[in-house]
């Protein structure tokens, strides 16, 4: 019993979206836009963090006492429409995760409507976005209330990360015609290879997350209070587990080829190789020359792009919802 085969969609599912099975395109749309903008916020809230402009908006829900948006007598600067526009996209975060789940609803109706059977997974995974933007807005919220303590400004980002893998399970779950059967097209230890990039790309940004937070941008500049960590060793630990991740990296795409695995898998890991060499040679350099602004601000995007991109890898070890012969 062999799967029949389909031309792979560009985000991960195995069928066009015209198949009744998978999604519209329109309702993909609202999926992806969700994938990009959950991955803007963290840019942006990277750019607050590095201009110091993180009590630019010293209290919350309020941006100063008294006035929900910035004011002339406030002592902050330019820094406070730094951090009053980083909030406002929370509100553009909510308007694409209610999409998200209008989208879901309407889709599931559809496939009623034409006798599919329901995918509840869908619908699940579109509310999530949505509960996730209000806990980050109550996080935002708390972080800014207890000075940018760097446990709250870490998990503020760890949470969004995790926000942008539930939207490529959405955007790949989407684009697939159904989820049974599930049909694996690489033999069991390539899988297990694959999964361990992923779990080595989430350590690698990790401890990113903790090297910055035991940096010199604590996110104001009338802040001072960072991780208790040495930034050398932590430095170093990040840098060995980028190693780690290279390694693998470098290890699935000799074992993609010796196993014959399906070519999607080897381009993938070959678009996340060149990330990921981009973004050692971007960490190095900041690194030896005293974290640029600039720099790590560049070097937070290509961490969104290496952590975007391995979670692309794992949908091309099997098929989802083809009919077999």
């Amino acid at each position: 019993m062999t799967a029949t085969t389909q031309a792979p969609s560009s985000f991960g599912g195995h069928l066009p979206a015209r198949d009744p099975g998978a999604s519209p395109r329109w309702v993909r749309g609202v999926y992806i836009a969700n994938l990009v903008v959950q991955s803007g916020i963290i840019l942006t809230g990277a750019i607050v963090r590095i201009t110091g402009s993180g009590l630019g908006c010293p209290t919350w829900p309020e941006c100063v006492e008294g006035s929900l948006v910035p004011t002339s007598a406030q002592m902050e600067s330019w820094h406070k429409y730094v951090e009053f526009g980083n909030r406002l996209l929370t509100f553009v975060l909510a308007i694409a995760a209610i999409a998200a789940v209008v989208a879901a609803l309407v889709d599931r109706r559809r496939r009623r409507r034409v006798g599919l059977p329901p995918r509840r997974i869908l619908t699940v995974l579109a509310f999530i976005p949505l509960i996730g933007t209000a806990v980050q807005a109550v996080l935002g919220g708390i972080t800014v209330l207890t000075g940018l303590n760097p446990f709250t400004v870490s998990a503020h980002f760890l949470v969004s990360i995790a926000l942008v893998a539930v939207c490529v399970a959405l955007v790949v779950r989407s684009g697939e015609s159904g989820d049974r059967p599930l049909t694996y097209l690489v033999p069991r230890p390539l899988r297990y290879l694959t999964w361990a990039l992923v779990l080595a790309t989430l350590a690698v940004v990790v401890l990113g997350v903790i090297t910055t937070g035991s940096g010199p941008h604590s996110g104001d500049l009338n802040v001072s209070v960072r991780f208790n960590l040495d930034l050398r060793t932590i430095a170093w630990l990040h840098a060995d587990s980028v190693l780690l991740f290279m390694g693998l990296t470098i290890g699935l795409l000799v074992a993609a080829r010796v196993a014959h695995a399906p070519s999607a898998l080897t381009r993938r890991t070959l678009v996340l190789l060149a990330i990921a060499l981009v973004q050692g040679v971007i960490g190095y350099t900041q690194y030896f020359t005293g974290l640029p602004e600039l720099l790590v601000t560049i070097h937070v995007f290509g961490a969104i792009a290496v952590w975007v991109a391995v979670l692309f890898l794992p949908p091309t070890l099997r098929t989802r919802g083809l009919e077999t012969l």
